[in-house]
């Protein structure tokens, strides 16, 4: 089961990204969140500090891979329990979060967006590329909207 989270926090470490057998692009990262709040004598305290494990595919994989450590991020997405048995036999468990959004926070920073080119992945060898524009099978050239 999984539940959707928006997590504002610090990228942690600089991202890792590889590619899948087919080309697909995935990133794993984390993210560190904390409550800071101003105590009774006027000093910030921190509380509840938590580390998230993160993943992200395709294009938005590649777009967080670009981030640098310390980053302020803004991530949305679905979190899920991970179970495993370690090397000692112990019982393990760890929070995932599948990204379906990842934006820097401009809350005490600035940032520009530069917009990325999409580029389309390569075909496979064994299919050929198809191409709708390559035939007018209705024997009129307008475009179909």
């Amino acid at each position: 089961m999984s539940t959707q989270v928006t997590l504002r926090g610090r990228l942690v470490k600089e991202p890792e990204i590889r590619y899948s057998q087919k080309g697909n692009a995935v990133t794993r990262f984390t993210v560190v969140t904390s409550r800071r709040f101003k105590g009774q004598d006027g000093t910030w305290q921190e509380d509840s500090t938590t580390f998230w494990d993160c993943v992200a595919f395709g294009q938005l994989a590649e777009g967080v891979a670009e981030q640098d450590k310390g980053t302020p991020l803004i991530v949305v997405g679905n979190t899920a329990q991970e179970q495993w048995t370690d090397k000692e036999g112990q019982s393990r468990r760890s929070w995932k979060v599948t990204c379906e959004d990842v934006a820097p926070s401009l809350r005490w920073d600035s940032a520009r967006v530069a917009k990325s080119e999409r580029s389309k992945p390569a075909p496979q060898p064994s299919q050929p590329a198809e191409d709708p524009w390559a035939s007018d099978a209705a024997g009129d050239s307008a475009p179909p909207f």
